[in-house]
């Protein structure tokens, strides 16, 4: 019993930095949606990453890329995280996003760790899994 008492705490103390990885990023994307739902573009480009930031270089310019190109990141009615896995330079939090429409979106968000925290490299709208009849 003990020996499962010792297995099951190791195991447990290793998914403590996983899920604080997990919290800080939905917290860095919660914010930025907080952010967006109030036309604080400053507040959102911070949450960019620096390569974002240097293509953008305004939060004009990516408060604008953003309401044209991610409407529902604009303006979600709601979202919800789903899993968080690697990606092609780092974590990738998928999220699923329901606009005002009620249509509803999966995103992947590529999040980089910086020297300031986590902060969101990318995101790609994935598209809608296969429905059988």
């Amino acid at each position: 019993m003990a020996r499962f008492a010792f297995a099951l705490a190791v195991w447990m103390a290793s998914l403590l930095p996983a899920a604080a990885q997990q919290a800080e990023i939905e917290a860095v994307i919660s914010d930025q949606f907080a952010d967006f739902r109030v036309d604080d573009f400053a507040g959102a480009f911070d949450h960019a990453s620096p390569m974002i930031r240097g293509m953008f270089g305004t939060p004009q310019n990516f408060g604008a890329m953003v309401r044209n190109g991610y409407p529902m990141v604009h303006r979600p009615q709601e979202y919800r995280f789903l899993d968080l896995g690697p990606g092609p330079r780092g974590p990738r939090q998928i999220v699923e996003v329901e606009d005002m429409s009620g249509r509803r979106f999966l995103l992947a968000y590529d999040m980089i760790e910086t020297e300031t925290g986590w902060k969101i490299n990318g995101v790609q709208i994935l598209p809608a899994p296969d429905v059988a009849a």
